[in-house]
């Protein structure tokens, strides 16, 4: 009979990866379990209090500090396979899971599908002939080296990638094998585990070369089943039951999905939102079940293409996936600074992030050319951008893979802002009050077109109190707006003051606000 490894890589909600692990082992299964050495110290002390008196749960030795599209995604997963292989020698399969994954149907039904069905399950279709890549680079994944992360240092990612490109710096792909690419979501047999350790263990150069290759967690293992277990012993699909929408993000499952999951021809779902309460209880008590027979629909991808469509049509009942899922989530913090001066915000953003690894992003409902990842064309431009304003916070909140984000609003975009107030995620607003010198009102002025360079000064003399008004006027207006949480810092405020509004406006500690607010430059033209 069928017993599983489920390896488990997680960074964050203890609560929910000790209940996970709970309930997947008390029938007999396994886990290995890596938290992401960036995460809480804390959150991984209660998880090892919770679960180390379970036999069936073990962790990797070390905890690797992980990063989206990196080689150490793959190195935390090798981490925890090799765990599993040494800690549980009575586990036939491998299956590869997240802390978004539940299972929807029971361990009963798995097993059985699992001693009927002797396949590694996982996706791999061949890197350069499939469409499996949708936007964004292809063949420059694989040709060029990537040692910056895209995410945290994007304009170091794409100068080294361009430099690269520049100088022909291209390397070839290791001449005996296939690149494949698919799902980083599989189940795979004891056998294909072990192969696969023993050959990163004697191929030292194929292993050299996925480390620089980008998101190598979709194509390392798919590649190397492909090289190492004839094409008759793989299904190319996996078990995970998984959806995206028209721009390439996951869709989120809710309390009404329950008999949908249930009847797709997969063992587990993903993503289930964190607002399911219901969906998570009820799939909570599914695994450990038994005699529950499941009728196999399988219709969960063509329905929701079916729907979409009619939404881009135009048609009644099924609205774009944007209007459906207009929150940001109750779990998400969203913390807007409005700024008149785009520099001073910029420069207070930049040095949160750089303290706090929290996203922030510049004025991109403004600035057509604020640096943003390609999420399928809803960011291309700002009529878009503020169009679909709910759906793109929500797709850069599943980017970023984080429940915090900063954005910068200029004082015009009151609109803006209560929208996303009006949301059920968690806003604040901190407001920078700048002083406006003249000189500075006539630059700004010179900016927006208003004035030339040429203009006389009789016409500047007349202009700059309106201008003036205008701003303040901006600013009343975003005070009487009784926004909650509203903070407002001035550049003259004191030193204490300066402190404790950063540390309760970002949740960072006094020491780290002080450096903030003592850098002479923040508030400089």
């Amino acid at each position: 009979m069928a017993k599983i490894a489920y390896i488990l890589l997680c960074h964050k909600d203890p609560e929910a990866i000790i209940q996970q692990a709970e309930r997947l082992t008390a029938v007999g299964d396994y886990m290995v379990i890596h938290f992401d050495g960036r995460a809480s110290d804390q959150d991984y002390a209660e998880i090892r209090a919770a679960l180390d008196d379970n036999p069936n749960v073990c962790f990797p030795r070390r905890r690797i500090k992980c990063g989206w599209g990196e080689w150490s995604l793959v190195r935390a997963t090798l981490a925890a396979m090799r765990t599993a292989a040494d800690n549980f020698p009575r586990a036939t399969h491998f299956y590869m899971l997240s802390g978004d994954c539940m299972a929807i149907k029971t361990a009963q039904y798995a097993h059985d599908y699992l001693d009927q069905n002797d396949f590694d399950f996982i996706e791999s279709f061949d890197f350069f002939e499939s469409d499996w890549i949708k936007t964004g680079m292809k063949e420059d994944r694989l040709i060029y080296r990537h040692v910056f992360n895209e995410r945290k240092n994007k304009a170091l990612f794409e100068w080294s990638h361009n430099l690269q490109k520049k100088l022909r710096l291209h390397r070839a792909v290791p001449s005996d094998i296939q690149v494949q690419i698919g799902s980083q979501w599989w189940c795979l047999r004891r056998r294909t585990v072990e192969a696969i350790l023993q050959f990163v263990r004697e191929r030292r150069d194929v292993v050299r070369f996925f480390r620089t290759t980008w998101i190598p967690d979709e194509t390392f293992f798919q590649t190397l089943v492909r090289h190492l277990i004839p094409g008759d012993e793989i299904q190319c699909r996996t078990l995970t039951f998984l959806m995206f929408t028209d721009y390439g993000m996951p869709v989120n499952f809710y309390n009404d999905h329950y008999d949908l999951l249930l009847s797709q021809d997969f063992l587990f779902a993903r993503k289930i939102s964190p607002d399911a309460k219901d969906l998570k209880r009820r799939l909570g008590r599914l695994y450990a079940a038994e005699g529950v027979e499941f009728q196999i629909s399988n219709e969960g991808r063509s329905l929701f293409q079916f729907l979409t469509q009619r939404g881009r049509n135009g048609r009644r009942f099924a609205p774009r996936f944007w209007e459906t899922e207009s929150s940001l989530g109750r779990e998400r913090e969203l913390t807007m600074v409005v700024c008149k001066k785009w520099h001073v915000a910029k420069r207070l953003i930049r040095q949160v992030n750089e303290r706090t690894e929290v996203p922030a992003i510049a004025y991109l409902f403004h600035e057509e050319d604020t640096p943003l990842p390609d999420l399928g064309g809803i960011e291309a431009s700002l009529w878009k951008r503020t169009r679909h304003r709910r759906a793109l916070m929500r797709m850069l909140f599943e980017y970023y893979d984080s429940n915090r984000l900063i954005v910068c609003i200029d004082p015009s975009g009151l609109e803006l802002m209560n929208d996303f107030a009006s949301d059920r995620s968690v806003t604040q607003v901190l407001h920078l009050d700048c002083d406006f010198t003249d000189e500075y009102l006539i630059a700004h002025a010179q900016r927006s077109g208003l004035v030339g360079v040429q203009t006389p000064k009789q016409t500047l003399d007349r202009i700059l109190p309106t201008i003036r008004n205008d701003i303040l006027h901006e600013t009343d207006r975003i005070r009487d707006a009784g926004f909650d949480p509203f903070v407002t810092l001035h550049e003259t405020d004191s030193a204490e003051d300066k402190v404790a509004k950063l540390a309760r406006v970002f949740g960072i500690t006094a020491e780290q606000a002080k450096d903030i607010s003592q850098n002479p430059d923040l508030f400089s033209d």
